[in-house]
């Protein structure tokens, strides 16, 4: 009986901490967006820059680009890129955005939305997520090569092997996020690997601190998780079945997420709430 006590109140603290936090729809673009992967909200101009792959995730068939919505999710610019092959994540620094593109890490004049240059990063096949630091070095991942590239004056490097699954990344401060399948992993200076949860249940996709040392993970197949500083998991949401949940957007100000369906052409937006 002190058993069964014992283990109902574990199951009640559980679930307390799973109910902290909660999503809130607010919207759902209308338009048809073709294969949205990555969504960046440009909070200086109350728009969101959406990466559309429009093929086949590895295919360089120039379908690809970026299309501009505006903050309640309304078409501004659907082909503010174009000529891309199929573009996922993305970064701003300064006047330039970098895109992960398959081989390549695309930079684009934020100012007009034209290509600058496209830089090749030796060795990849599926880039898939961007972040920049402070001093405008970038790290891409490269989901199938389980590698994050660096990039610094244009150029790049391998960064981190044998991160099994690399997608989502985040500089913030000092410190590398990455998430490695269903890991989520912080990376000091020295390439010190500190495992903050293993318990994804599916492979990771987008990642997004909301402060504290708590982030927003998403995994593709229709998951969002709230992972506490400590490794605690909140499910927010599974949609499995339904929709996909790519690489999320998040306006920390406004506490929104804004969430790439893929296969459903679509963005929707969700507040997060605390409970």
């Amino acid at each position: 009986m002190k058993k069964t006590l014992a283990l109902l109140a574990l199951s009640a603290l559980t679930y307390s901490a799973q109910a902290q936090h909660k999503l809130e729809k607010l919207w759902e673009s209308t338009e048809q967006l073709p294969v949205p992967e990555s969504v960046l909200p440009h909070t200086a101009q109350s728009t969101l820059l959406v990466s559309l792959i429009d093929g086949g995730g590895s295919e360089k068939d120039g379908k690809g680009g970026v299309a501009v919505l505006h903050a309640d999710g309304k078409m501004k610019d659907a082909t503010w890129v174009s000529g891309l092959h199929a573009p996922k994540g993305m970064a701003m620094h300064g006047n330039r955005l970098y895109i992960a593109d398959i081989t390549d890490v695309v930079v684009v004049d934020m100012s007009n939305g034209k290509v600058l240059k496209k830089i090749p990063v030796a060795g990849a096949t599926f880039l898939n997520d961007v972040t920049a630091d402070a001093k405008g070095r970038v790290f891409v991942s490269d989901t199938r090569e389980h590698k994050v590239y660096l990039i610094e004056n244009d150029k790049a490097s391998v960064y981190l092997e044998d991160a099994n699954n690399a997608n989502g990344v985040r500089v913030i401060g000092d410190a590398l996020y990455v998430l490695a399948g269903k890991e989520l992993w912080k990376v000091d200076q020295a390439k010190n690997k500190t495992v903050i949860t293993k318990d994804l249940e599916e492979g990771g996709d987008g990642l997004e601190p909301v402060g504290n040392g708590d982030f927003l993970v998403t995994c593709w197949p229709g998951l969002i998780y709230y992972v506490k500083a400590d490794g605690t998991l909140e499910q927010l949401l599974d949609v499995r079945g339904k929709m996909n949940t790519a690489d999320l957007g998040f306006d920390a100000k406004t506490k929104t997420l804004y969430i790439p369906t893929f296969n459903n052409n679509s963005v929707v937006a969700y507040k997060l709430v605390k409970k």
